[in-house]
């Protein structure tokens, strides 16, 4: 692994990291209602705890150091380097950068901008006619910008996993599960029998695969 000058105490990055991925959600995303602000505001907390422990201070590294040094003796593990853990633990001897967790986790958060920003146009042209989002990346999936969320999280937690964002993640997959259901229910209230048929036909997470229902 190649030696970084500085590693940690770059708080400028964290603040311009931190910056960048809250304003390119935001960009696509568009919070209006509260709901919306809390679910982008969970996703924020995650982005500026991520970036703060991969620029500013390694909190995961500090508390697990004592194990890692036993484990994995010879790693400088203040190098940022070895800030991406699973390439280390899992033995990627070459720049971390193309490590095979890095590159895969380029596909989740890709992926999942993809689908926040594809939502979000179909929902935003949806509510200004008062009707129900059901075409596009809507006919396959009834939540595609929570989902999208996960996936962004997901991979990030891949690219640079600490303590404190994996016990995030969990915590709020469920806070957007929530929120998805509390919104089916206010669907419901607006839209009655048509929202209903929507959802038997298409599934909450997981997209379906055809075109149209069976």
């Amino acid at each position: 692994m190649h030696e970084d000058v500085q590693a940690y105490g770059l708080w400028s990055l964290v603040f311009l990291n931190s910056a960048v991925f809250i304003f390119f959600a935001f960009s696509f995303f568009k919070p209006t209602t509260p709901r919306d602000w809390r679910s982008f505001g969970a996703y924020s907390a995650f982005i500026v705890a991520l970036f703060t422990e991969m620029y500013g201070f390694p909190l995961t590294i500090y508390l697990l150091s004592g194990w890692l040094q036993t484990r994995y003796p010879g790693i400088d593990w203040l190098s940022h380097d070895a800030g991406h853990l699973l390439e280390t633990l899992f033995g990627w001897r070459l720049n971390p950068h193309f490590g095979p967790f890095h590159l895969l986790s380029f596909v989740f958060i890709g992926g999942g901008f993809m689908l926040i920003a594809t939502a979000w146009r179909i929902l935003y042209d949806a509510q200004k006619k008062g009707g129900l989002a059901t075409t596009g990346v809507y006919a396959r999936i009834r939540h595609p910008q929570y989902v999208g969320f996960v996936l962004v999280m997901f991979g990030f937690l891949l690219q640079w996993p600490t303590l404190l964002t994996a016990a995030m993640f969990p915590i709020l997959t469920v806070m957007y599960w929530r929120l998805a259901r509390r919104e089916e229910r206010d669907t419901l209230d607006r839209h009655g029998e048509a929202y209903a048929r929507y959802m038997q036909d298409v599934p909450a997470w997981f997209p379906r695969l055809t075109t149209s229902p069976a």
